[in-house]
């Protein structure tokens, strides 16, 4: 007569082996482990390329490329257009397009010339109207889009032209000169460490940005609103209030590009700030593929932004004309945007 002992169990009732239950259990933390080369890659391309862009030009160019002075120029003459892409990027992550923020950047600077060279105010006073100018044109974008329902594309389209129309009637199709000195030195005569104190402003409002939307619950319900307004809505989110907060916040933005540009060049024309659109876009959704990929970030923006200017810069002391700027930006702006989906696509495979 066979026994059997009771302390050993039979497979079937020892039920799955450990071997198999970990290999379970761990699946998950394996591709996640597999994972994160592929995310830092993604994160550091831009950045890397840069790097690489920088040492071409330094090596084929180096008498007119690899310079203090060309790397001064170029870290200056971008503030503007790191600052208005900056505000750019605040109705984007909330799922909202602004095409209104060139025209508000012009807009903002022909005040400021019109009541200081002109009228004789204060250069204090014309910058106050001309934030204030900002405000509002933000505050009918967001009660058009959001109160109205009406899309943010159509909205801004029609303000960027209302706007554009409304500068060249106010200025007579004129640029006007003569901006209060004081503008000047404070954007670009008074310099640290040889560069301009404009491209330090936009640095600083960077890490302003880039705080808020790490380390702020307000920061954190943009990012909500922007993946998914009803999920917001149904959290308790004041999701009408965030949107309108947020193109609030572009034209006011937008305005300060405005202040740095009549600091830049003491004047302003009909048509100033209008070739800033194109640029902010292609930065923004180029931003978007770095840093964070897949999500519209301050420092991402920032990297972007100088990636394309050093390239045209290169392109251009190198004998290539002028028109190599709109390719860049134009072709810059659809590649980004490709690359968005891309990752975007990966994600949501991931249930990331």
């Amino acid at each position: 007569m066979t026994t059997v002992r009771k302390d050993v169990e039979t497979p079937e009732a020892a039920g799955p082996s450990t071997d198999t239950a970990a290999g379970t259990a761990a699946d998950p933390a394996e591709k996640a482990a597999r994972r994160r080369p592929t995310g830092r890659l993604e994160a550091m391309a831009l950045p890397l390329t840069w790097l690489a862009v920088i040492i071409v030009f330094s090596i084929v160019e180096t008498d007119t490329f690899f310079t203090s002075a060309n790397a001064a120029s170029i870290l200056a003459s971008q503030a503007v257009l790191v600052v208005v892409t900056l505000g750019l990027i605040v109705p984007l992550i909330a799922g909202d397009f602004d095409l209104s923020i060139g025209a508000v950047v012009g807009m903002s600077a022909l005040i400021i010339a019109i009541l200081n060279a002109q009228h004789g105010w204060s250069i204090w006073a014309a910058i106050l109207v001309a934030l204030i100018a900002g405000i509002v044109v933000g505050l009918v974008n967001g009660a058009l889009t959001v109160l109205l329902g009406i899309d943010s594309l159509i909205v801004t389209l029609g303000m960027s032209t209302l706007l554009a129309g409304v500068a060249l009637w106010i200025s007579g199709a004129n640029t006007i000169t003569g901006v209060d000195q004081t503008l000047i030195d404070i954007v670009i005569s008074y310099r640290l460490f040889g560069i301009p104190l404009e491209f330090y402003y936009a640095i600083i409002f960077a890490l302003i940005l880039w705080y808020v939307f790490a380390f702020t619950p307000l920061g954190q319900r943009l990012l909500v609103v922007g993946r998914n307004r009803e999920v917001a809505r149904l959290s308790g989110m004041r999701v009408s209030t965030l949107r309108i907060g947020a193109l609030v916040t572009s034209a006011f933005v937008a305005a300060l590009g405005g202040v740095l540009i009549a600091g830049t060049s003491g004047s302003a024309g009909p048509t100033t700030g209008l070739d800033l659109l194109l640029p902010a876009f292609a930065a923004a959704f180029l931003g978007s593929t770095t840093i964070k990929p897949g999500r519209f970030n301050p420092w991402g923006t920032v990297i972007a932004v100088y990636f394309l200017v050093t390239g045209i810069t290169g392109l251009q002391l190198l004998g290539l004309q002028s028109f190599v700027q709109n390719i860049f930006y134009g072709g810059a702006l659809i590649l980004a945007v490709s690359f968005s989906q891309i990752i975007r696509r990966r994600r949501m495979k991931r249930g990331v």
